[in-house]
């Protein structure tokens, strides 16, 4: 990648844990690192590393981030549809919203939505509280909607009828 993409992203830490593994020489501890990026234009990522120290965390989840980018379906502002995803014990609940009405939705949710560049999503969250999981959840979610609209077209264009 060349300078130009690199800035066009903007990336955000979503959560830091430490991390304290017993070993006999005492405590060894590491720090995770959870980094959503976006293109704020129907482009978003998660990714999620481990380091010794948090900067490396930070810069490896980023990586990780770039190679697990998702193109997103958008249909002006908002979402095309109601979609709803699960990952692990967290349920994710996407409604398009009216032009103007803003990102409604808690924590987690919301970055992943302003990364992807959606800006009026009513989203709820069920289930686990969990962080990384309902950031996959709604990545998931997103993720789906853009398959629905990829299956309907190529039947349309001469699958079934």
């Amino acid at each position: 990648m060349d300078y130009r993409e690199e800035r066009e992203f903007t990336e955000t830490v979503v959560q830091i844990n430490r991390i304290s593994k017993k070993t006999k020489g005492g405590n060894q501890i590491r720090f995770a690192a959870l980094v959503v990026l976006g293109d704020k234009k129907g482009k978003v990522g998660v990714g999620n590393a481990k380091a010794h120290d948090v900067r490396n965390a930070i810069r490896k989840a980023i990586e990780a981030a770039k190679k697990k980018m998702v193109k997103i379906t958008m249909k002006g502002t908002t979402i095309p549809f109601s979609m709803r995803a699960k990952f692990g014990a967290s349920k994710v609940l996407l409604k398009p919203a009216p032009p103007g009405s803003g990102i409604i939705a808690g924590g987690p949710m919301r970055v992943v939505l302003e990364s992807a560049g959606l800006r009026d999503v009513v989203g709820k969250t069920l289930g686990s509280n969990n962080k990384i999981s309902n950031v996959k959840a709604t990545i998931l979610a997103l993720e789906k909607a853009s398959l629905l609209i990829l299956k309907k077209d190529f039947q349309k264009e001469g699958g079934k009828k």
